[in-house]
């Protein structure tokens, strides 16, 4: 029913000298941009088949992520299983899909709960990728150095993915060089580890900004530009999402480097990520909607999408309690 959503190899960002020129006259059109993103999910329905297909490449797509202050062992080994097993096993086998060996697209801890992540993944003996939140997650505040030392420790404890969070303080001064050499100086420290770069777009004072922000952390060689920590007030919005994929788009134009997307932060729905994926298939491309370049922060999606599923294959709706808790 659907095919395996890899998206195969994408040549890694490795960035390009600061130039503001590429940025320093944009002027967004705040109408406009609400009026394109007020259309996604309303023009176009997927329905029966198509829905649970596409669906199973959100699931492929999912950043499965716990970042609480209670984290322990326990519910990163937790975690990691259902990343692994994202899908009960009598749907898999009812959709036809097992020879696909659906898995999300990572699992997202914090930095202290890298190496239990790594062992959990290793008890299956799972390639299942690492991401980490880092470079003083989620405010940004503590000094360069421990900042950087962060993402080193992280990346030796065995992230293959490190998520970074700008400071922003300077993008509200609009301090662009001075983030270019951060998000520069992250880059280096995370080695062969791809980098996401969260813009906290809530905290970014305007769409301009986050226009910028987005820009200036893909020339510093950022292998994604991601929404939120998830900590803020406004997380992933659409006009804020159709902002930063244009970015996307315009880097892409310039540079002939793909650079990911992903949303984070208050989605919770089947039809919230059904609207994501809609979004970059019609903004970016079909390329654009497989793991490699798209993936959704969330910690509660995957339990919706399940639900979803179930009713696809069973004609009814099942409770949250049926479903294993990721």
């Amino acid at each position: 029913m659907v095919t395996k959503p890899t998206g195969g190899t994408v040549e890694r960002n490795p960035g390009v000298e600061f130039d503001e020129s590429w940025f320093r006259d944009i002027r967004l059109n705040f109408p406009g941009i609400k009026a394109r993103a007020d259309t996604l999910g309303k023009r176009r329905s997927v329905k029966k088949e198509w829905q649970a297909a596409w669906l199973l490449r959100a699931v492929s797509c999912l950043d499965l992520t716990t970042l609480s202050g209670d984290d322990s062992a326990a519910n990163v080994k937790r975690l990691c299983f259902k990343g692994q097993k994202p899908i009960r096993e009598d749907l898999v086998d009812a959709l036809g899909v097992r020879d696909l060996n659906i898995t999300c697209g990572a699992v997202c801890v914090y930095p202290s709960r890298v190496e239990d992540a790594k062992k959990s993944l290793a008890v299956v003996n799972s390639s299942l990728p690492i991401a980490s939140v880092a470079f003083g997650f989620p405010a940004g505040q503590t000094p360069l150095s421990f900042r950087l030392m962060e993402i080193k420790d992280a990346v030796a404890k065995g992230a293959s993915e490190i998520d970074i969070v700008l400071s922003r303080a300077l993008v509200q001064q609009g301090k662009w060089e001075e983030i270019y050499r951060e998000v520069k100086l992250a880059r280096e420290a995370c080695g062969e580890a791809h980098m996401k770069t969260i813009l906290a777009t809530g905290d970014c004072g305007s769409l301009e900004n986050v226009y910028k922000a987005g820009m200036v952390s893909m020339m510093a060689g950022s292998d994604f530009i991601k929404t939120s920590t998830g900590k803020e007030g406004v997380n992933a919005i659409l006009p804020v999402g159709l902002v930063m994929v244009r970015c996307i788009r315009e880097y892409f134009k310039r540079t002939g480097f793909k650079v990911g997307f992903k949303p984070a932060g208050g989605i919770r729905s089947a039809k919230d990520s059904l609207v994501w994926l809609s979004m970059m298939k019609e903004e970016l491309g079909d390329e654009w909607t497989h793991p490699n370049l798209f993936r959704i922060g969330a910690s509660s999606l995957l339990i919706d999408i399940e639900r979803q599923l179930y009713h696809f294959v069973y004609g009814k709706y099942a409770a949250d309690h049926e479903f294993p808790i990721s």
